[in-house]
């Protein structure tokens, strides 16, 4: 799946606000979750322990694990045998640098939102 360039906020071609760079593969709750819980291990995490640490179905961890396998952003291994086997999950060098992009972005919007906050105070604060 090619993946669009994820330009931060104040782009020259967009609003100030526009925030493109707010990947709606990686924004949704359950990805986020995922993609966070990736990114603290770099050698992997189960299915079983990502089920747990994000609170997901078995079908609805494989179905969010399919779409970041299919932009290319994790990886999914099968180690052991038989009964024994168990699906790893790891970021991919693109995963991970796509994760720092989007939370460089992410970062804007709260730097963003406590500036307005602020100006919002400002206005309404009795004199």
């Amino acid at each position: 799946m090619a993946r669009k360039d994820s330009g931060g906020a104040g782009d020259s071609d967009g609003g100030r606000f526009a925030y493109d760079g707010l990947d709606r593969v990686i924004h949704e709750k359950a990805r986020l979750g995922l993609m966070t819980s990736l990114a603290a291990s770099s050698d992997g995490v189960t299915f079983v322990e990502l089920k747990e640490l994000c609170r997901l179905t078995d079908g609805n961890l494989s179905r969010h694990l399919k779409v970041l396998e299919d932009a290319g952003l994790v990886g999914l291994w099968k180690r052991g045998a038989g009964r024994n086997q168990q699906t790893l999950v790891q970021l991919t060098a693109t995963g991970r640098a796509e994760f720092l992009k989007y939370l460089g972005v992410l970062e804007q919007v709260v730097r963003d939102a406590g500036v307005s906050a602020q100006g919002f105070r400002e206005r309404v604060s009795p004199a």
